[in-house]
Parts: structure tokens; C-alpha cells; sequence
């Protein structure tokens, strides 16, 4: 399986989120996992967890219900966090002025040859050294 789109955190939120504000960009989420040119990160999948999971979320889910869906994302290719991923962040960080968790996402996607990366917190139509940033929902949202 070959991946060229790299899925941040937001869009798996988005995913499960039941709060009657966010049901459009549930429902996008919800489109875009059903697709199989997507890849994930180890990172990506701690932070859906602690996010989902948080005791101040209203619609927080259950341990059991945030480690089934981890467990179903692992269809997915996921980096895992490596050395060698952590100092090509730290270079990134350097060279695009990011956060050091934003541009381990960038250089996680690159690892797994992902032409883009689908994030909503990312600039839109950024690119970061050949890696491009789509908002899904931004782009949805205009049409």
C-alpha cells in the first residue's frame, strides 16, 4: 500500500467528535479514513489518545473506545518515533521556524513518502521541503 497523504491528529478527532457545531467536519473526517492512501505517526496516534480521552472533554471517549480505534488506524502505515526522526524535526524546527511537534509531523510524512499532509492546525497550501499542507475542511468548506 502505497501512502502519498499523512493524516494529523485534528482530522481523527474531527472523526469522532459528537459536538453538533463540528458534524461537518465529522463527516469529512469520517470520508477521509475510509480511504487507503493514508499514513499516520506514532505521535499522531499518542495525541488522538490523550486528547480523546482528556477528563475535560465533554464527549471524551472511554479508554477502551480510544484504543480500539488506535488499534483500527493501525491499518495504516505509521513512522514510528525514531532517532533519526527526532533530529530531522529538530532540523526542520530550525529551518521552517515550526514547533518542534509540528515538524516532526512534516518529517514524519516525508519518512513515509506522503506528498501531503491533511491538517487543519498546518498552514494551508504551505509547502515544507516537498511535503504540502491541505486543510480538508477549509477546502471542503469553499466549494
Amino acid at each position: 500500500m502505497l501512502a502519498s497523504r499523512f493524516v494529523d491528529t485534528n482530522v481523527l478527532l474531527y472523526a469522532v467528535s459528537t459536538a453538533p457545531e463540528e458534524q461537518t467536519k465529522a463527516a469529512i473526517a469520517l470520508e477521509i479514513l475510509t480511504r487507503d492512501d493514508l499514513a499516520l505517526s506514532a505521535q499522531v496516534l499518542q495525541e488522538f489518545y490523550v486528547q480523546a480521552t482528556r477528563s475535560s472533554k465533554q464527549d471524551r471517549l472511554s479508554h477502551d473506545q480510544a484504543a480500539g480505534l488506535v488499534e483500527s488506524w493501525l491499518r495504516f502505515p505509521v513512522q514510528e518515533t525514531t532517532v533519526d526522526l527526532v533530529r530531522a524535526a529538530i532540523e526542520a524546527r530550525r529551518r521552517y521556524q515550526l514547533s518542534y511537534w509540528d515538524a516532526a509531523i512534516i518529517e514524519a510524512a516525508r519518512m513515509l513518502g506522503c506528498a501531503h499532509v491533511l491538517s487543519e492546525d498546518l498552514s494551508d497550501g504551505r509547502e515544507y521541503g516537498g511535503i504540502g499542507i491541505v486543510n480538508p475542511f477549509r477546502r471542503r468548506a469553499r466549494r
